[in-house]
C-alpha cells in the first residue's frame, strides 16, 4: 500500500462564513458521523501519519471534533486542522486538550466573509489568547494565513496587531512570505499570500503541462467517503471511489487514479480540473 506524506478527511462541509476565496460547496451538507471516521481511520491504517481535517467546511463546527481528535490518538495519528478561528474562543480547550493535535492553521483573510459577525480586534484577540494558552501548555504548531495580499481592507491593521502581540520592533512588510513563513514566535509563523483562487471545472483551461503532488503526498476523503486526488478538489469532480464502499487499495490502484499518477510522472495533467488548477502551477 502506497504510503502519503498526509490524508486530509473533510469531517463536515459546512461552513459558518461564506468567503470569496472560499465558495461554499455544492454538494449536500453533512457532518461525518463518528462511526464513519471510525471505520475510515481502520481503512487507511499505515497510509499516513498526519491527517487534516479540512477540504470544505469549518472543522470547528462539528459537535464530535474532541471525540475525533481522541480516535486519532488511539490510532497514533497527528492531526492538523484549518479554521476560519471565528469559533477558536469556544473549541480553544478542547483543542489544546487533545494530545494527536499538531498544527492548527487560521485563515485570518476570512474576516472579509460578509457573515463575519465579530469586532476585528475581538477576533484577533481570541487567536492570541489560544497561541498563549497552547504555549503554556504544550508544544502546537501554528500558522496565521493572510491570503489575500495586496487586497484593500483592513490587512495593515492586523499585520500591525500581530507585531505588537508578538513584540515585533519593525512593521511587517505585506509581502508574499517564503514557504516556511515569517517567524513571529516558536512555532508560531506568519504567511502571507496572494488570493487563492480553487480550480473550477467550468472554467478555462490553462493548458496539460505540469506537476502536482495529488495521489503521491496527498489524498483527500469527502464527508460522504468520496475519494478524490487532493485536497483542491472541493466538489468531487475526480472521484476515484467511496471508502465506504471499497478498500483504499483498490481505489488508488483503480484505473482512474493510475492514469492521474502516469500523467503527472510524464508532466502531464489529464484530468480537466487538474488542467484548470493554477495551484500547479508552483511545483512545476
Amino acid at each position: 500500500m502506497r504510503k502519503f506524506k498526509k490524508i486530509y478527511i473533510e469531517i463536515t462541509n459546512i461552513c459558518n462564513l461564506s468567503c470569496a476565496f472560499c465558495p461554499k460547496s455544492k454538494r449536500s451538507p453533512g457532518m461525518m458521523p463518528a462511526e464513519v471516521f471510525e471505520e475510515i481511520l481502520a481503512k487507511i491504517r499505515g497510509c499516513s501519519e498526519y491527517l487534516y481535517f479540512h477540504v470544505k467546511g469549518e472543522p470547528l463546527l462539528h459537535p464530535e471534533l474532541g471525540g475525533f481528535l481522541e480516535l486519532a490518538a488511539r490510532h497514533g495519528l497527528r492531526v492538523n486542522i484549518t479554521t476560519n478561528g471565528t469559533l477558536i474562543g469556544k473549541m480553544g480547550k478542547v483543542l489544546i486538550s487533545s494530545p494527536a493535535l499538531r498544527q492548527v492553521n487560521f485563515s485570518l483573510h476570512s474576516f472579509e466573509s460578509k457573515e463575519f459577525s465579530k469586532t476585528l480586534d475581538g477576533y484577533l484577540r481570541d487567536i492570541f489568547l489560544f497561541i498563549s494558552d497552547a504555549k503554556k501548555q504544550r508544544e502546537l504548531n501554528i500558522a496565521l494565513r493572510l491570503w489575500n495580499s495586496k487586497a484593500k481592507g483592513q490587512n495593515r491593521h492586523i499585520l500591525d496587531e500581530i507585531a505588537k502581540e508578538f513584540g515585533l520592533e519593525a512593521p511587517i512588510v505585506e509581502e508574499p512570505s517564503h514557504i516556511r513563513g515569517i517567524k513571529m514566535d516558536e512555532k508560531v509563523f506568519l504567511h502571507i499570500a496572494e488570493p487563492f483562487e480553487w480550480p473550477d471545472i467550468g472554467a478555462e483551461e490553462l493548458g496539460s503541462s505540469g506537476f502536482c503532488y495529488g495521489l503521491r503526498d496527498q489524498i483527500a476523503i469527502l464527508v460522504d467517503g468520496t475519494v478524490v486526488p487532493c485536497c483542491l478538489d472541493g466538489e468531487g469532480a475526480i472521484a476515484l471511489g467511496n471508502i465506504l464502499e471499497k478498500d483504499l487499495a483498490s481505489i488508488i490502484e483503480g484505473e482512474r487514479a493510475k492514469h492521474i499518477y502516469e500523467g503527472f510522472s510524464r508532466r502531464v495533467a489529464v484530468e480537466g480540473l487538474c488542467r484548470k488548477c493554477s495551484y500547479r502551477s508552483r511545483f512545476s
